[in-house]
């Protein structure tokens, strides 16, 4: 077997480690390009959404490195993501390619559905074995979620610019290569220590804007046009709203062991504008709006692949929730035809904007 997946920001580390821990040989798409985006949007529905037509272009990518496995996660709920298993499969079996595919789907529950699915990808393996994988890949997970907050809070500060961005790149490097918890831990440190040696002073005050939206569209950066990096070399502080392990923890191992309770707080806070679920991370995207807004934060920016009906929702809500609460909101509705250009110029506009806000509270 030679497994692949798609890539979503740097999950690919932890997913490799934890496979290549249980002996499978795991073969990555290479990093998205233009051709990732054009095979994908070439072999998919056109009403499809960014993330779907990604997906294609990293499988067929995948391929043609001699990959054989596929494996997706699944849904549940209004958002299509529940159907792209399937639909995945039927569009790449209709253009002639020879693979299994592997649909994860979500435990609601139930840990012998997640033992089958993962005895299905790894086979039969001592529980020692599984428990080392684990830790491994958690481990890696983790430490990347830090380096990437890190990354985010040091950006506007960086003595010069791409400094921050280069000792992130060579850390996640390191994180990637080491084959221990402790590797890692270690690798994450030293990462941290070169970031914070390219900064200048971090008291001065900077305007910081909060990212919201649909977790790939948030999480990979080929896909939203780097606008992490870009709003920190303009000087903001970024604050996501969705990091890869919290996503796990949230949705995974409490869907797996319903005695650990899901958090409440995204259905409390969202309340006043959406009472009700409404699929993919639309209430997250209202309620983490709110939070930020108490928080102080200057601004929000919701980030949403074209046709996605939780994020167009709650985008119809935004305006209401942006007047009732004094901060500004902008939405970007990304597809495979958004330039890097246009949403630079989108950027540089609200930039200007929170400042003067910003200005005018004061």
């Amino acid at each position: 077997m030679k497994l692949t997946f798609a890539r979503l920001g740097n999950f690919h580390i932890a997913a490799k480690a934890l496979f290549e821990a249980l002996g499978i040989d795991v073969v990555l798409p290479p990093p998205p390009t233009k051709r990732t985006m054009s095979l994908g949007s070439l072999n998919s529905p056109e009403f499809a959404c960014l993330p779907l037509k990604m997906n294609i272009g990293n499988y067929l990518e995948a391929l043609e490195k001699g990959a054989d496995t596929i494996v997706m996660v699944g849904g549940i709920g209004p958002c299509r993501l529940g159907l792209y298993g399937e639909v995945q499969r039927q569009i790449l079996e209709g253009i002639g390619c020879d693979f299994k595919m592997i649909v994860v789907e979500p435990p609601q529950g139930r840990p012998d559905r997640v033992f089958r699915q993962l005895f299905e990808i790894t086979g039969a393996q001592r529980i020692s074995q599984y428990v080392g994988a684990l830790r491994l890949g958690w481990s890696k997970l983790t430490a990347i979620d830090s380096l990437e907050k890190l990354a985010l809070r040091l950006r506007p500060f960086e003595e010069s610019k791409g400094d921050i961005s280069f000792a992130y790149e060579a850390t996640l490097k390191r994180i990637d290569e080491a084959g221990s918890p402790k590797e890692v831990a270690s690798a994450l440190e030293n990462g941290q220590a070169a970031m914070k040696s390219a900064c200048k002073k971090t008291d001065s005050d900077k305007p910081g804007i909060g990212i919201v939206g649909e977790v790939f569209m948030v999480l990979e950066p080929f896909a939203n046009c780097e606008i992490e990096k870009r709003l920190g070399e303009m000087g903001v502080v970024v604050h996501r709203s969705i990091y890869l392990s919290d996503w796990v923890m949230e949705h995974v191992v409490k869907d797996v062991f319903r005695i650990l309770r899901k958090s409440k707080l995204p259905y409390e806070l969202a309340r006043p504008y959406l009472c009700h679920f409404v699929g993919g991370h639309g209430v997250e995207t209202i309620a983490s709006t709110v939070d930020y807004a108490r928080q102080g934060l200057d601004g929000v920016i919701q980030v949403a692949p074209f046709t996605c009906m939780p994020e167009i929702i709650a985008q119809d809500l935004l305006p209401t929730v942006s007047r009732d609460l004094g901060i500004p909101v902008m939405t970007l509705v990304l597809d495979e035809h958004s330039s890097g250009t246009g949403v630079l110029t989108r950027l540089e506009a609200f930039v200007d904007l929170v400042r003067m806000s910003r200005r005018s509270r004061r």
